[in-house]
């Protein structure tokens, strides 16, 4: 009796999500998923890249890469999965967009430490409330509706929005690092919906937001920090303040808030542990002797080490009245601390890499901004010129 033959099923790759690589003309690659769903494949470009990695700094950074490649594919299965599967009935599409772009307006207004980007996001709702209605709810927020509201932003007027109040209202067209904040809420809000499982997918998937312009980066020489350090101030714990951020590169939000507990003993260093304001990012930052000196005598764990400091108008003009007492003419403001910890350390030889550590970049590209500023290629290249009197 023959025996019965088994029946076996194709081998088949069972993840609809796959992530691939491009080789580029420069060598590098572009990463990108093959996404294979209800019959059909579409692709979605990353905007990561593998350079052609040389140094162990590279070949680091190409690990850093491939690993948010991968937590992007395994997010999008889970994406897929949710809505295979009959879990879409659990999202709430049909909550109204404006409403709930104005209770995350209403949450900042009410919270000290954003307050003062509560502004930002007011203005961004009057452009909101022209381009869509209040009966635009998240279903309606599609990545056409996303790109119409970019089409939106390169064509209004600033406060076109009071132009039907006060016909001598600005008619000049909105900035463009305008325009970056603006898209910025707007694209909070959407992940904070997606978040929030009121969207299965989120919208924004692949579409880029506004550049900034390119602006000045202004920063104090060693030499001009030395002055500042010499010169007297009206405020001395602004002077203390600012001399630690010159020192370590820490945001004034985040010397703010900085508490004695945070402030921590790690072997021969002074360590401090703290999350980021900005970005929400856990920091562990080593800070050397000077800098510790500037915090002062340690108080309780829950006291603010630089306890009065409050960055506002007033500071501000005093910082500048303080650098012109020291004789240094520059715009300077208090990121011009972050600025000036941020060249001097790439002018004294220390890697982008760790620098870029150091700051707190999630990106490469941030830091790389600084190696522009300083630029000793260019510096050596101009030197090359023969002597014209000889």
């Amino acid at each position: 009796m023959a025996a019965s033959k088994e029946k076996r099923t194709p081998k088949t790759d069972k993840s609809p999500v796959t992530l691939r690589e491009k080789k580029l003309a420069n060598g590098n690659k572009s990463l990108y998923l093959d996404i294979y769903r209800n019959g059909k494949r579409e692709y979605e470009f990353l905007k990561l890249y593998l350079i052609n990695a040389k140094t162990p700094i590279e070949r680091e950074q190409n690990k850093q890469t491939l690993a948010t490649a991968q937590a992007i594919r395994a997010k999008r299965q889970i994406e897929i999965q949710n809505g295979e599967y009959g879990f879409t009935s659990q999202f709430k599409q049909d909550v109204p967009f404006l409403e709930y772009y104005r209770k995350m307006c209403d949450e900042r207004r009410g919270n000290i430490e954003s307050r003062g980007n509560w502004g930002n996001w007011y203005s961004c709702l009057k452009h909101l409330e022209r381009y869509c209605s209040g009966k635009t709810t998240f279903k309606d927020i599609t990545p056409e509706w996303i790109e119409g509201f970019k089409q939106y932003l390169n064509g209004v007027t600033k406060d076109a929005h009071k132009r039907r109040l006060n016909y001598k209202a600005e008619t000049k067209p909105l900035s463009q690092n305008s325009k970056v904040s603006y898209f910025n809420k707007l694209r909070a809000c959407i992940n904070k919906a997606f978040d929030d499982r009121i969207i299965p997918i989120n919208p924004l998937r692949g579409i880029e937001g506004f550049k900034p312009d390119e602006t000045e980066r202004v920063y104090l020489t060693f030499d001009e920090v030395k002055l500042l350090a010499k010169t007297d101030c009206k405020y001395p714990v602004l002077k203390r303040a600012f001399l630690f951020s010159c020192l370590t590169g820490i945001r004034k939000s985040d010397i703010e808030k900085l508490v004695w507990s945070e402030v921590q003993k790690f072997g021969e260093f002074t360590r401090i542990v703290f999350k980021q304001k900005k970005t929400g990012g856990q920091e562990y930052l080593d800070i050397n002797k000077q800098a510790e000196v500037y915090m002062g005598e340690r108080r309780n764990p829950d006291e603010k080490v630089f306890s009065g400091f409050r960055y506002n108008s007033q500071t501000l003009l005093e910082l500048r009245r303080w650098c012109m007492i020291a004789g240094i003419i520059k715009d300077v403001t208090f990121h011009s601390g972050r600025h000036t910890f941020a060249v001097t350390m790439l002018d004294l030889g220390a890697d982008i890499y760790t620098v870029s550590k150091l700051l707190g970049h999630k990106e490469l590209a941030t830091t790389q901004i600084y190696a522009k500023v300083l630029d000793r290629k260019k510096q050596e290249a101009i030197n090359l010129f023969p002597d014209i009197n000889e």
